[in-house]
């Protein structure tokens, strides 16, 4: 199914076992084609998967793709765009939400240019807890090694310029409404 630029809709991250982890309760779509999907948010709801909920302090690009098993988002701080890095499945739209499930591993690449893997132990745990496949565990290991990459090569979502304009065509649609 197809998103429309403009079009609002929510995120829902679930775990291996299909237990819903997060709810963002509203992304703007900036862009879709085959192989992506960009949103953008600002101030927006989450919910936890224990009913806590909290807001977004600053606008995020989120870039999610059909084919990688990582989503991206960049927030822009004070200090500089800072990203986070779900390790997760591909992305799906189903009519409802942007759905993926979250493999646990994150990485978090701040603005002096270093960045650092996260939840190693929570990925352990949920590994042996949920039983991941041998055949998504080295899917896993695989996209950490793309993502890294993309890190490095500041590639893609990692293009300053790139997430810049993104926020500029939010920023402009905003305006608009």
């Amino acid at each position: 199914m197809k998103l429309s630029t403009g079009m609002n809709v929510p995120i829902h991250s679930y775990k291996h076992d299909q237990s819903l982890h997060r709810i963002w309760k509203k992304a703007v779509v900036l862009y879709q084609d085959d192989d992506q999907l960009i949103t953008a948010n600002n101030r927006t709801r989450v919910i936890e998967h224990d009913g806590r909920s909290w807001h977004t302090r600053e606008p995020a690009i989120c870039t999610f793709y059909a084919r990688y098993w990582f989503n991206v988002i960049a927030m822009f701080k004070k200090d500089g765009i800072q990203y986070y890095c779900n390790l997760s499945s591909p992305y799906l739209y189903d009519g409802e939400a942007i759905k993926y499930i979250d493999y646990d591993l994150d990485i978090k690449f701040y603005p002096d240019g270093s960045f650092r893997l996260l939840d190693e132990r929570e990925y352990q745990v949920n590994m042996m807890t949920m039983h991941y496949p041998e055949e998504i565990k080295m899917i896993i290991k695989d996209h950490l090694s793309i993502l890294k990459t993309m890190i490095i090569n500041r590639e893609g979502p990692f293009n300053q310029e790139h997430v810049k304009a993104s926020l500029e065509q939010f920023r402009k649609m905003g305006k608009r409404r």
